[in-house]
């Protein structure tokens, strides 16, 4: 029973360790590259957001 529990926790410890190190790399040209796409729309987006509701703002004016 003992050698089972500490075979257990050795095989967490070492799985912990493994995806530990993994997440720790740096991103790949192709994340990078997503990620600026994915700003990029998102500040496409707020600007869009932004002319509508200015568009909306001055049509109430009238």
């Amino acid at each position: 029973m003992k050698k089972s529990v500490y075979l257990f926790l050795m095989l967490f410890a070492l799985s912990f360790s493994v995806s530990t190190l993994n997440s720790c790399r740096e991103k790949s040209s192709g994340e990078k590259m997503e990620d600026s796409m994915d700003e990029a729309g998102d500040d496409i987006e707020d600007a869009a957001d932004e002319v509508g509701e200015e568009v909306e703002d001055a049509v109430d004016d009238n």
